[in-house]
């Protein structure tokens, strides 16, 4: 699957917990591609980038090349890191890394500072949104948990580890030595930093990276009812090192074809009722004939 469907690029959070939402479906959707979206996860999209203009005020950059891509992305991470450190919160952070072997990249939802000033460690946030005002399931926390338990590894290993710029560059088939055009020039330059190449951006990056501190242990989710934006429900839950590593591995397996694609369980056959693909799928067409 990551080579036919992923080949020079880095799988994305979001991949990793659709498969573990359910491993067919996901089959389903890089075969068929995605459904169209519905009202509730367009609302939910809204509220996400509503969120996000409260605190960020994002800039159209044109691109001409991978290189100009990742450059921006990396200089968008530097704008956030910025900002966590001066105002106490950001936004919609890009983060990218290897685990357990392969690219992954994400962006967090929110990074907040501790408001007793004396922790430097950030708390990392996600917020999702309810049609109805119900709480959610064990199911949809466990794949919340997930979620937020790759954006704290993917920025953890940012942080502590050395970036792996070479296999960065060879994997993506990037040239550090790419001359970035104007505009993403005059971009860099109004953030206070001046960039020749994708390279020099690279360094900015690095650098960025060692005046930051781990993420702390606790994780917080939070559930809002669409309509108004009312909390439904927010819980913390400490991050698990040995559970996160087995579902990644897990959600591995899948994507470098060690496994066949796994059906959900009996206890979570609920979540077919919401699938798009249910009328295809041969456990529901099982199911039918019993």
């Amino acid at each position: 699957m990551l080579s036919r469907y992923r080949e020079r690029r880095a799988l994305a959070v979001t991949d990793i917990t659709a498969t573990e939402w359910c491993d067919k479906q996901m089959e389903f959707v890089l075969e068929h591609g995605k459904p169209e979206r519905t009202e509730a996860m367009k609302a939910g999209s809204d509220r996400h980038a509503q969120l996000e203009q409260e605190v960020i005020e994002r800039v159209d950059i044109a691109v001409r090349s991978a290189e100009e891509s990742w450059a921006v992305k990396f200089m968008n991470f530097i704008v956030g890191s910025n900002q966590l450190l001066f105002n106490g919160m950001t936004r919609e952070l890009p983060v990218i890394g290897v685990v357990e072997g392969s690219w992954m990249v994400g962006i967090i939802d929110e990074l907040r500072m501790p408001v007793d000033g004396i922790s430097f460690h950030p708390i990392l946030v996600d917020t999702k949104t309810r049609f109805k005002a119900t709480i959610p399931s064990e199911a949809q926390k466990r794949n919340g948990r997930l979620q937020l338990m790759c954006y704290k590894y993917l920025w953890d290993s940012s942080i502590s580890e050395k970036f792996p710029a070479e296999n960065f560059f060879s994997y993506f088939d990037l040239n550090p030595d790419f001359l970035l055009s104007d505009d993403v020039k005059r971009y860099i330059s109004s953030i206070g930093f001046n960039a020749q190449t994708f390279g020099d951006v690279m360094k900015f990056y690095k650098i960025t990276c060692h005046t930051l501190s781990r993420s702390q242990e606790q994780l917080i989710l939070r559930y809002e009812l669409q309509e108004d934006h009312s909390l439904l429900e927010e819980y913390q839950f400490s991050y698990d090192a040995q559970w996160f590593k087995g579902q990644i591995q897990e959600a591995l397996s899948f994507w470098l074809g060690a496994r066949e694609p796994k059906y959900v369980t009996e206890e979570e056959g609920w979540k077919c009722k919401f699938c798009k693909f249910a009328p295809s799928c041969p456990k529901i067409a099982s199911t039918s004939r019993c």
